[in-house]
């Protein structure tokens, strides 16, 4: 009997052992699946807060590189919708650039080979003012303008560096101005100035004639008429005469033989009038430039010889060899008579526009030789407005 409630004591425990196990087996097994799910949660909520973190930081990456790739897109649509447009390359909208004289001068030369315009081209006249400062005229220029086809005529200025013509946003001559450099009386810097009057221009393509005017310059006729009066030329007006005297010949340096000869030598008024094909050449010339830049100095006045000096060389039937700037040098010296406001009469005015001569003009003669008169002093400007309606028709 021992022996038989030993055996049923060992198998009640055998079975609690088993039913123990199994607890601790499926406690076990809940457990790991608890751990399990929480760890998917977890790794869900992380995963989720990773992205957003990555996402954030681009985005704030993307906003702290915003310059860089607002400079990016703005030089992508220049070059799509503006440096390479064809209206930007015929008629640059903005005068201020970094070029360099050479660069400039390079650019300006290139000259189409097609001869048809792919676009609607009207003549437009540069009126080139070369001026220390201020242009005491400019009302007076404002007048002459105002009304006038804009796709007629173009300004340009060309200052000491540093002044700022102080016009409103209305004005003809509002930015105007060119990048400028120092210009000295008597040097071939101001053969330079001139030079970068017209290369600048020269990148507008319906420039066709090229004025070059000084601050005291004034315009004695209408707008109509001078643009008239340029456009149907067939001929450039700058004065080229042979002086034998000591201010012509005597200027002359035989270190630009062979050159450029004696025989060859001209002397004229700095204030010219060119066509486009005539300003081209100019502008792109080294050759003859660096000679009277080496030879012509000092008390040579470069900007009273080179032009004159070339054209005769190689151009001399397309000028009319004389100026349409009126200019009063009778006094003698080294500088023309200057009007002031006691000088400004209506009979004085009238005898600058039409004094009884005639000039040629294509293939015939005109009373009509000077289109603009020089030097003018500021106390000039209000008897000047008060005649320009009556005598000078503007």
């Amino acid at each position: 009997m021992a022996r038989i409630r030993e055996k049923e004591e060992l198998e009640s425990w055998s079975n609690s052992s088993v039913t123990k196990d199994s607890s601790i087996s499926l406690l076990k097994l809940i457990t790991i699946l608890i751990i399990f799910v929480v760890g998917v949660v977890i790794g869900l909520s992380s995963s989720s807060h990773i992205d957003r973190y990555f996402a954030l930081r681009t985005q704030q990456f993307s906003l702290n590189n915003g310059a860089i790739d607002t400079t990016q897109q703005i030089v992508v649509n220049c070059e799509k919708e503006d440096c390479l447009s064809m209206k930007s390359f015929i008629r640059p909208r903005n005068l201020c650039h970094s070029m360099t004289d050479d660069e400039l001068f390079w650019r300006a030369s290139l000259v189409p080979q097609k001869e048809e315009f792919p676009f609607s081209r009207v003549p437009r006249v540069a009126f080139m003012f070369l001026t220390r400062g201020p242009l005491p005229m400019l009302p007076l220029w404002e007048r002459f303008f105002k009304g006038q086809n804009n796709a007629k005529f173009s300004i340009y200025v060309h200052a000491l560096p540093g002044f700022e013509l102080n016009v409103t946003s209305t004005s003809v001559f509002y930015r105007r101005q060119i990048p400028s450099q120092h210009v000295k009386w008597g040097s071939v810097s101001l053969v330079d100035a001139e030079k970068r009057l017209l290369a600048n221009a020269l990148l507008d393509f319906s420039n066709e004639r090229f004025i070059l005017l000084s601050e005291s310059c004034i315009p004695i006729y209408n707008f109509l008429t001078v643009y008239k009066y340029l456009t149907g030329s067939t001929h450039s007006f700058v004065e080229a005469y042979d002086d034998p005297s000591r201010y012509g010949r005597g200027r002359y340096s035989r270190h630009m033989l062979p050159d450029i000869k004696l025989a060859d030598w001209r002397k004229g008024s700095q204030w010219f009038e060119l066509n486009r094909a005539l300003a081209v050449k100019i502008v792109a010339d080294t050759k003859y430039y660096t000679l009277f830049k080496k030879y012509c100095r000092p008390s040579c006045y470069p900007d009273e010889h080179f032009i004159p000096t070339y054209l005769q060389l190689f151009f001399g039937s397309l000028n009319a060899n004389r100026t349409v700037t009126y200019v009063d040098w009778s006094l003698g010296g080294p500088h023309p008579a200057t009007f002031m406001a006691g000088n400004i009469t209506e009979s004085f005015m009238q005898s600058i526009r039409k004094n009884g001569t005639l000039c040629s003009y294509n293939s015939g003669n005109t009373p009509i030789c000077h289109l603009f008169a020089r030097k003018f002093d500021p106390s000039a400007l209000q008897p000047l407005l008060n005649l320009t309606s009556k005598v000078m028709g503007y």
